[in-house]
C-alpha cells in the first residue's frame, strides 16, 4: 500500500474546503498549461495533455478553466512561465520525499522546501537521491462504495491496468502511464466515477510508521507541502498502520 494512496485516503477523510479546492485547481491549471506548452493544445496528440485534463476533469474542474489554461500554454492567451523542478529529501522516520514543483522563481521555491524538510526534522537531499526508490505509474482512485471488485478488476485489467489494489475505502488501480488515459476512459464508459485520477511516482517498496509522534510530523510535512503555490505534487514511501490511520484520518 503505497504512500500516496494512503495521503490521498487522510486527506479525503479530511474533506477538501473551499480555499483547498481552489489549490487544487490552480495546480491543476499549471499541468494543463505547461503541458500544452511543451506538447501542443491537441490532446490527442500529446499523452501529457491527455492525462492532464483527465485528472482536472476528476476533480470536476469546469470546462471554460480547462480551454483556458491550454490556450494559455499554446500562447493564444497571457500567462506566466514555469519551470518544472524536482526536489528529492528525506522526511521524518526516514521516509523518502519527492517533491514535483512549477515555479516561476526557482530561489523562493527551494528556500521555502528547505524549511518545511528542517522543520520538521528531515533534510533535503541531492538531486537523485530518493528517486530510484519510485516508478511512474498511472494511479487511478475509485471509491468502494456501489463497486463489486470483481467487475472493477476484470474491467481494469482487460483495459490495460497493470494491478487493482483495495485500501480503506478505495481501491487503487495502478497502470502504466501509456495505458493510463485507456483504462480511465473504460472505467468512465462502464459508469464508474474515479475520485482521482493522474500519473503519480508510486514507491517500489514501503516503510511502515508505527509512532504517532512520526506520523504526525511526516504528515505535516506533507500537508506543508502540498499546501505551497510552487508544489504541483508530492510522494512518499510510507505506511502506516491502521490503528494510526484511525487516529490521523
Amino acid at each position: 500500500m503505497s504512500g500516496h494512496s494512503k495521503w490521498s485516503t487522510i486527506k479525503r477523510k479530511k474533506g477538501a474546503n473551499d480555499a483547498k479546492r481552489g489549490k487544487i485547481f490552480t495546480k491543476l491549471i499549471k499541468e494543463i498549461t505547461i503541458a500544452a506548452r511543451m506538447g501542443g493544445g491537441d490532446p490527442d496528440g500529446n499523452p501529457r495533455l491527455r492525462s492532464a485534463i483527465i485528472a482536472a476533469k476528476s476533480e470536476n474542474m469546469p470546462k471554460d478553466n480547462i480551454a483556458r489554461a491550454i490556450k494559455k500554454g499554446t500562447g493564444d492567451l497571457d500567462g506566466a512561465v514555469y519551470e518544472e523542478i524536482l526536489y528529492e529529501g528525506y522526511g521524518p522516520g526516514g521516509i523518502a520525499v519527492l517533491v514535483e514543483t512549477m515555479t516561476d522563481n526557482k530561489n523562493r521555491t527551494v528556500a521555502d522546501i528547505r524549511h518545511f524538510f528542517a522543520k520538521s526534522g528531515g533534510n533535503l537531499g541531492e538531486s537523485g537521491c530518493v528517486g530510484w526508490m519510485f516508478d511512474k505509474k498511472g494511479s487511478i482512485m475509485v471509491d468502494q462504495e456501489g463497486v463489486d471488485e470483481e467487475e472493477l478488476m476484470d474491467l481494469a485489467i482487460e483495459a490495460g491496468a497493470e494491478d487493482v489494489l483495495e485500501e480503506d475505502t478505495a481501491f487503487q488501480i495502478l497502470t502504466a502511464p501509456d495505458d493510463f488515459s485507456e483504462v480511465v476512459e473504460s472505467l468512465e464508459k462502464n459508469g464508474i466515477k474515479c475520485a482521482e485520477a493522474s500519473i503519480s511516482m508510486i514507491p517500489k517498496n514501503t516503510i511502515d510508521v508505527a509512532e504517532e509522534k512520526t506520523a504526525r510530523s511526516l504528515l505535516k510535512l506533507l500537508d506543508n507541502l502540498e499546501d505551497n503555490d510552487d508544489v504541483q505534487k508530492v510522494h512518499a514511501n510510507f505506511d502506516l498502520a491502521d490503528e494510526l490511520m484511525k487516529i490521523l484520518s
